[in-house]
């Protein structure tokens, strides 16, 4: 059952963290090349306090971003600041996202994201955390996949699952992680595959982390997942 009460606590803890690894950087820092090919981390920073907003906007019933362009002009117009205005906007906009989230409302409803994407409204926080805990690896100073709270990684592996399940284009993957979990995702078409190894590679590997050398595939080799 999603506790979505619990997840905005924990996006908060998430914000925290994020906050206090970016106030070590300086703004040459922030301008620095970040995990993701052509990003800066300043590209990242602005990418999730404008996320913040536009996950208020799905919870509020309105579009989540103007359009693919609007989303993509705000990164770039908001790249580019100091690490003191990417540091006050980080903060504001985790709490506006946070005093939405404390509103009533019915959290079984369902809500849209981007591309038409359909979720209920209690899994809006989760999705926020993703953000949150994944593009604070992203920028590559020090906080490491293998540094996410247990709990999240086990879901975040479960919700990447479920995303790739059906996937025609992929073969029928079973993941059998270190933790003693096994679980199904991909196609019904092909030569079934296996995949194993630590949880946070696993992770790394279904996020696009990471390249999934550490993984262990029998059956038929690794499979190349598509961009999520």
């Amino acid at each position: 059952m999603i506790d979505h009460a619990q997840d905005l606590a924990s996006v908060r803890e998430a914000t925290d963290r994020l906050l206090t690894a970016a106030a070590k950087m300086d703004n040459a820092a922030v301008a620095e090349p970040s995990r993701l090919p052509g990003w800066s981390r300043g590209h990242v920073l602005a990418h999730v306090a404008r996320n913040a907003d536009a996950l208020i906007n799905v919870l509020a019933g309105r579009p989540m971003y103007e359009s693919a362009e609007a989303r993509d002009a705000d990164i770039a117009r908001d790249a580019v600041r100091p690490r003191d205005a990417h540091l006050a906007d980080l903060r504001e906009s985790g709490a506006r996202f946070q005093e939405e989230g404390a509103r009533p409302a019915d959290w079984a409803r369902t809500v849209e994201l981007r591309n038409g994407v359909l979720d209920q409204a209690a899994r809006i926080p989760f999705r926020r955390l993703i953000e949150v805990e994944l593009h604070h690896v992203d920028l590559g100073v020090g906080y490491e996949l293998e540094d996410l709270p247990d709990d999240f990684v086990r879901r975040e592996i479960q919700f990447l699952a479920d995303r790739f399940s059906g996937n025609a284009s992929l073969p029928p993957i079973t993941l059998t992680g270190n933790n003693g979990h096994t679980l199904r995702t991909g196609g019904t078409e092909g030569t079934p595959v296996t995949v194993g190894g630590p949880a946070w590679d696993l992770l790394g590997w279904l996020a696009g982390r990471r390249d999934g050398a550490a993984l262990e595939a029998s059956g038929g080799p690794l499979p190349a997942l598509p961009p999520l």
